[in-house]
């Protein structure tokens, strides 16, 4: 675990930043002390950098939250789109340095400024930005949410994962029994309700996620015990059959 102000030094993110991101829920502590001091754990510093990365797509804050927290949400996808502008943003800075070193050992020209264009960088940012914001399921979501405090967004949040804790319950048993295929339509009924319309096709693409063994699969197993992400992944593909 590391204190806020561990993490602010570490990642250079200002602790008054790091309290606003709580405020509106798009990075909450993992847990507070008794004193009242917040404390991240390694996902919650996983976030973090995927909340940066995503600002360097300049993405408003608000816009990251929603995003990140949709359960359709591909941080696979994210990341590619993340390295291709950082990318982009690394040769237009390698042409702006050739371009004053060459004007300091030849002198200026005073037609040339085509470094100076941003435009194919601008345009993959504004795509990526739109293929983000246009999903059904991301319009939806927000829609849901704009208007809910950070409070009930929370308590939302708190209660899907209890449903994976009673997942965890029977995880021993077979993902096709009549208990585990309840628990599954309980946990599409409640994504329809406080998210968005999870038809079976998409809780069959959510069910692999969540056993994917990345932020899913860690968040769901921390909550509910080792290995519930796999077999409330397997209920799902039962379930979706």
């Amino acid at each position: 675990m590391m204190t806020v102000n561990e993490v602010s030094k570490l990642t250079g993110v200002s602790i008054r930043a790091l309290q606003y991101y709580d405020t509106i829920g798009l990075l909450p502590p993992t847990e507070y002390t008794e004193a009242g001091y917040r404390l991240y754990d390694d996902a919650a510093m996983e976030r973090l950098q995927q909340i940066l990365l995503f600002k360097e797509l300049e993405f408003p804050l608000k816009e990251i939250k929603a995003i990140m927290d949709a359960p359709d949400f591909d941080r696979d996808k994210a990341l590619s789109q993340q390295i291709k502008l950082l990318t982009m943003k690394k040769e237009h800075l390698e042409h702006l340095i050739d371009f004053a070193r060459k004007i300091k050992t030849t002198g200026v020209d005073k037609m040339d400024f085509h470094v100076f264009d941003t435009t194919k960088m601008d345009e993959y940012a504004s795509q990526a930005k739109e293929q983000w914001g246009q999903t059904a399921a991301y319009k939806e979501y927000e829609a849901k949410t704009k208007n809910q405090s950070p409070d009930t967004q929370k308590l939302a949040w708190k209660n899907l994962m209890l449903i994976f804790v009673d997942f965890g319950k029977m995880k021993e048993k077979e993902p096709g029994n009549e208990e585990a295929q309840r628990q599954v339509k309980k946990l599409q009924y409640y994504i329809s309700e406080y998210f968005y319309m999870c038809s079976k096709e998409i809780l069959k693409g959510l069910g692999q996620l969540y056993a994917s063994g990345g932020e899913f699969t860690e968040n769901i197993d921390k909550v509910a015990g080792s290995g519930t992400a796999a077999f409330a992944a397997k209920a799902i593909e039962l379930y979706c059959k």
